[in-house]
C-alpha cells in the first residue's frame, strides 16, 4: 500500500471571471502545498464557473477557457507549485465538424490534470444530465476518455459530476482500469436533504469502482442555484473518511492508504466497454512511480451536518449574499408590512450582508392595521435596519381620481404603488429590490404583477408558507449566535406578533389570506403533490385531497403561469422550483378533467 495526502478545494468561483478564478486556483494550490498535499482537486468547470449556460456557445469564451487553463499550468510552475498535480474543471471543445443538432463548437464540460507547467491529460463529462435544472445536451457533447495518471505509484482516475450519478461509464471503466483512487469534480446544486442521498451515492460508486473516491463539490450562489459544498472522501469499501462543511469554502485534507499500481503500462491508450452501450478510451500517463516516504497520517475530519431548518436557512443566506455581491450591489431595499414574509426576507438579508446595508420601507395604506406598522418598526429596532415610512393613501387617491377602480383592481393598485416606490428608490440609490413573496403565493398567483412581485431577487420564492413560519421560529431560537451565516442579534430578530398573527395582504377592510386561499398547512400539502410531484387530478384525489379544493388549486396554479414567468429569480431549495425546474407553456388549453 502507498500513502497519498489529497486536498479537495471546496471553493466559490464566479461565472465568467476566469482571471479571478485562476488567481484562486493558484492561492488554494499553495494552501494545499503548505499542508503537504500530494494532489489537489478543484470543482467542475472551476476556471469558468458553473453553470455558464449559453456562454459556451461563444467561440471567444471557449478560447478564453482553454487559454486560461494553459496559463494556469504555467503560473503554477512559475510559482514553484509545478510538482503538485492539480485536477481542475474548465470548458474545452471536441473538435468535431459542425452538424445539425450538435451544440455550436462542440463544447466539452472538461477537466484536466496540470503538472510540471503543462496540461498533461484532459477528459470530459461522459454522462450529460438533461433533467431538472440541467440542459447539458443543449451545451455539450459527451466525453469518451478516462484519464488514469500514475502518481507516486498509485493510479488515479478522473470522472466528472454526472458520471457518478449514472450507471456504467467512467465509474465502471475505472474499476477495469485498476484505479486506486477516483477523483470526481462536481457542481452539484443544493436541494433539501440532498446530503444523505449524496453520501449514499458516493459510497456505492466507490464500491462499484473498487477504489477510494474523492468527491469535491462547488460552494456558493449562482442566480437561482445554490451550491452547498459537502465534499466527501470515502474508502474502497464505501466507508466515510473525511467530509467538508456545508455552504463554506474549505480545503478538505485526507490521508489515504492506496494500493500500488500493478504491472499495467503507465502510458498509452486502450478502449474499454463502458457498460452503457459506449466505449471509453483509457488514457494512461505517468507522473511519478516512487511511493512517498512513510509519514504520520492525520485523522480525517468529518464536519457535522446541519439540521433541516439550518441548512435551508443557510442556503437562502448564501444565495442572497452571492447574488448581491457577485452582481455588484452594495445594499438592498424591501417593503416592510409587519407580516411574516417581509420579516423573514429582511432577516435573511441582514444575515447575508449586514443590517446596515438593508433598507426597509413601510408603506401603510388606508387599510393597514395599527399592528402592521408597529410590527415593522419592531423588526427594524430588533435588527438595526435602515427604515423610512412612506404613506401611500394620498398616492392611491391621486390615481383613483384619474381612473375609477373597484374591487380587485383597486386592491392591486395599492400593491403597484408600493412596487413603484421601491423601484424608484432602487433607481435613485442603487439598492437591489428584494421581493418578499413565498412559494405558496407564487404558485397560486397570490401576488400583484408589477406590485409586490416587482424586484430584482426573491429570497423566499422557493419557500412554502408553512416553512416560512418554521424558518422564522428557528432563526429566533438562534438569537445571540454569531457565525458566518448568522448576524448575532442580541434578541430574536423576528417579532413574535409577525409569526403568530393571521396572514393578510391588508388591501381591503378585515382581509385575511383565508378569504381566497385554504389554510396554508392544507394548501402546501396539495401544492407539494401538484407542483413537486406532478400529480394529476385523479392522483391528487386518490392521495386524500378534497376534490373541490383540488380543482380550485389546479386552476389557480395553472392560470398564474404568466405571472411566474415575470417573477424575479430566487434561490432554489426544493427539488422543483419555479423557473429552472418547472417549465409549462403560458398559452395552454390542457385542463385536468
Amino acid at each position: 500500500m502507498a500513502q497519498l495526502r489529497i486536498a479537495l478545494a471546496q471553493t466559490n468561483p464566479a461565472v465568467g471571471d476566469l482571471t479571478a478564478n485562476a488567481d484562486k486556483l493558484l492561492d488554494w494550490t499553495r494552501r494545499a502545498a503548505d499542508r503537504g498535499a500530494h494532489l489537489v482537486a478543484f470543482t467542475e468547470m472551476f476556471l469558468t464557473g458553473y453553470p455558464v449556460e449559453d456562454l459556451v456557445l461563444r467561440t471567444s469564451f471557449v478560447d478564453a477557457s482553454i487559454a486560461a487553463l494553459d496559463e494556469a499550468a504555467a503560473r503554477l510552475a512559475a510559482e514553484g507549485l509545478g510538482d503538485l498535480p492539480v485536477v481542475v474543471g474548465y470548458v474545452d471543445r471536441a473538435g468535431l465538424a459542425p452538424r445539425v443538432g450538435q451544440p455550436k463548437g462542440a463544447p466539452l464540460d472538461a477537466a484536466a490534470v496540470l503538472h510540471g507547467g503543462r496540461v498533461v491529460v484532459r477528459t470530459a463529462k461522459h454522462h450529460l444530465p438533461n433533467y431538472g435544472v440541467f440542459d447539458e445536451y443543449r451545451y455539450f457533447v459527451r466525453g469518451d476518455r478516462l484519464p488514469v495518471f500514475r502518481l507516486h505509484g498509485v493510479d488515479v482516475a478522473v470522472a466528472v459530476c454526472e458520471d457518478l450519478w449514472q450507471d456504467g461509464g467512467p465509474v465502471a471503466v475505472a474499476r477495469q482500469a485498476g484505479a486506486g483512487l477516483l477523483v470526481v469534480p462536481n457542481a452539484s446544486p443544493y436541494e433539501r436533504e440532498k446530503d444523505d442521498v449524496r453520501l449514499a451515492l458516493v459510497s456505492r460508486r466507490a464500491r462499484e469502482a473498487g477504489c477510494a473516491l474523492a468527491y469535491v463539490n462547488q460552494v456558493g450562489g449562482q442566480d437561482e442555484l445554490v451550491f452547498d459544498g459537502d465534499s466527501i472522501v470515502v474508502g474502497a469499501d464505501g466507508e466515510l473518511i473525511a467530509r467538508a462543511a456545508q455552504f463554506s469554502e474549505e480545503l478538505l485534507i485526507a490521508d489515504l492508504s492506496l494500493p500500488l499500481a500493478g504491472p499495467v503500462p503507465g502510458t498509452g491508450t486502450e478502449p474499454v466497454d463502458a457498460g452503457d452501450g459506449t466505449t471509453i478510451t483509457v488514457e494512461r500517463v505517468t507522473l511519478s512511480t516512487e511511493p512517498v516516504a512513510a509519514y504520520a497520517a492525520e485523522p480525517g475530519t468529518v464536519a457535522p451536518r446541519l439540521s433541516h431548518p439550518a441548512e435551508v436557512y443557510t442556503a437562502l443566506v448564501l444565495g442572497v449574499r452571492d447574488y448581491v455581491g457577485k452582481n455588484g450591489f452594495s445594499s438592498v431595499i424591501l417593503g416592510l408590512s409587519g407580516g411574516i414574509d417581509s420579516a423573514l426576507t429582511a432577516t435573511i438579508a441582514a444575515d447575508a450582508i449586514g443590517p446596515e446595508r438593508v433598507y426597509g420601507v413601510m408603506m401603510p395604506s388606508a387599510y393597514s392595521s395599527e399592528h402592521s406598522v408597529g410590527d415593522a418598526k419592531d423588526l427594524v429596532e430588533r435588527q438595526g435596519l435602515n427604515a423610512r415610512v412612506v404613506p401611500i393613501e394620498g398616492m392611491v387617491a391621486a390615481f383613483e381620481k384619474e381612473i375609477a377602480l373597484s374591487g380587485l383592481a383597486a386592491e392591486n393598485l395599492q400593491a403597484r404603488v408600493r412596487g413603484m416606490i421601491l423601484m424608484s428608490l432602487s433607481n435613485e440609490h442603487g439598492h437591489l429590490v428584494l421581493t418578499t413573496g413565498n412559494k405558496s403565493e407564487v404558485a397560486t398567483g397570490y401576488s400583484t404583477l408589477y406590485g409586490d412581485s416587482a424586484g430584482g431577487y426573491a429570497p423566499i420564492k422557493d419557500v412554502p408558507k408553512t416553512m416560512v413560519w418554521e424558518l422564522s421560529k428557528w432563526r429566533n431560537a438562534q438569537a445571540g449566535v454569531e457565525s458566518e451565516f448568522l448576524h448575532g442579534f442580541a434578541v430574536p430578530p423576528v417579532p413574535e406578533n409577525s409569526i403568530v398573527k393571521e396572514p393578510s395582504a391588508e388591501l381591503r377592510p378585515d382581509q385575511r389570506d383565508t378569504d381566497s386561499l385554504p389554510p396554508y398547512e392544507v394548501l402546501d400539502r396539495l401544492l407539494d403533490d401538484y407542483v413537486e410531484r406532478d400529480m394529476g387530478k385523479g392522483e391528487l384525489i386518490a392521495a386524500g385531497h378534497d376534490p373541490d379544493l383540488v380543482m380550485r388549486v389546479i386552476r389557480l396554479v395553472d392560470v398564474a403561469e404568466y405571472k411566474r414567468r415575470q417573477y424575479p429569480p430566487g434561490p432554489k431549495i426544493t427539488p422543483k422550483n419555479f423557473g429552472r425546474d418547472r417549465r409549462l407553456p403560458i398559452t395552454n388549453r390542457w385542463r385536468e378533467s
